[in-house]
């Protein structure tokens, strides 16, 4: 087999190969975008940890190194209101190991920077015009949406339920990425934050695919060619993989991250509140056993980050995981360390021969 039994998404997106990295926020490069896009796949810039300056800046880059197809990602949580009570309180929880290591448990702490979608965003857009502009946590309020989309970009979101798909196609997604259980990162949930029901890839995809009309895009414990080959035998038009580009030279990824995806097993992860305050798959460590993995007293999304800032400030350079997020999906061990643009090329190889002989 010389072509993919589903081609929509390359047509859609004009891109060679129904691959897409993930827009994994702090960790992506815009060489790892540039690398991913030359290569046939789609690259993705993650843009809610970033100024508007920063992100001009990355998209500087990368259209300096690549004219193809990318997708600008964005974020589309509402700002939680100020709860001084429940913001206390996690200082609280943490001040143990403010004094374990000699900090000053009432110290004022930086703000979390997980910046929303908005106006001055979308203004980004219209300026860069990329292919394809990706949502988490549901979209837009309308009016923005449609500017991006009279900007001429190509609209996708993540949905962890049917419900989310659904909802996410009537409002006008061109595509949707069908988010498993075993996705690494932030869970794209907005229907529901009922981490107990969500739904595993396997599960998920195919009845998505029966749900909608436009194209699906698997995404969760997808990492080499046999889970490419799966996606596509359960209805999926193309693959997001995250984890899998952790492993690559161009990911700003911690050494103490790094060396924990390398000896993750299977069972080694789990979802977590801690880090963010929403839900997000990483490897287990001692803030995540001793306060978690989900827990009732982490702050709204994004407020639970800043008062970790100190700790990992402190333990970080040391090479200490322990009050660090490591995202990961559940397929680590399936990872490989190449460069972005071959890992794309080797995982489309390796996959249309598996499809060939099917």
């Amino acid at each position: 087999m010389k072509t993919w039994p589903d081609t929509r998404i390359q047509e859609l997106f004009g891109i060679p190969l129904p691959i897409l990295q993930a827009p994994m926020a702090g960790v992506v490069t815009p060489q790892m975008v540039v690398a991913v896009s030359e290569a046939g796949g789609l690259g993705a810039l993650p843009c809610a940890m970033l100024s508007l300056a920063q992100a001009r800046e990355a998209l500087d880059v990368i259209r300096q190194g690549t004219s193809r197809p990318i997708n600008l990602n964005f974020f589309c949580h509402a700002p939680p209101p100020a709860d001084a009570v429940r913001a206390l309180a996690w200082r609280a929880r943490l001040a143990p190991y403010y004094v374990e290591l000699g900090l000053d448990p009432e110290a004022p702490v930086p703000a979390s920077n997980r910046r929303p979608f908005d106006s001055d965003f979308c203004g980004l857009v219209e300026a860069y015009r990329p292919q394809v502009v990706s949502f988490h946590f549901g979209l837009p309020e309308q009016a923005l949406l449609g500017r991006v989309k009279a900007a001429g970009a190509k609209v996708i979101a993540s949905a962890t339920t049917v419900a989310e798909a659904r909802w996410l196609e009537a409002r006008g997604c061109d595509a949707i990425i069908a988010m498993g259980w075993e996705a690494g990162g932030h869970r794209g949930s907005f229907l529901t934050d009922d981490m107990a029901t969500q739904v595993g890839t396997f599960a998920l995809v195919p009845q998505v695919v029966d749900a909608v009309k436009v194209p699906v895009i698997a995404a969760g414990g997808v990492a080499d060619a046999r889970g490419i080959v799966a996606a596509f035998a359960l209805g999926a038009a193309a693959v997001q993989l995250g984890t899998a580009y952790l492993f690559c030279p161009e990911a700003k990824v911690a050494p103490a991250h790094r060396q924990a995806l390398k000896t993750a097993p299977d069972d080694g992860t789990a979802v977590t509140n801690v880090f963010t305050g929403r839900p997000a798959r990483g490897i287990v460590n001692r803030l995540m056993r001793e306060l978690g993995p989900l827990s009732p007293h982490a702050p709204d999304f994004p407020l639970a980050g800043g008062p970790l800032t100190p700790l990992r400030n402190q333990t970080e350079p040391q090479g200490s995981p322990d009050f660090m997020p490591l995202w990961s999906g559940q397929a680590a061990r399936l990872a490989r360390e190449l460069p972005a643009g071959e890992l794309t090329r080797v995982l489309a190889e390796e996959a249309l021969a598996k499809l060939s002989r099917g």
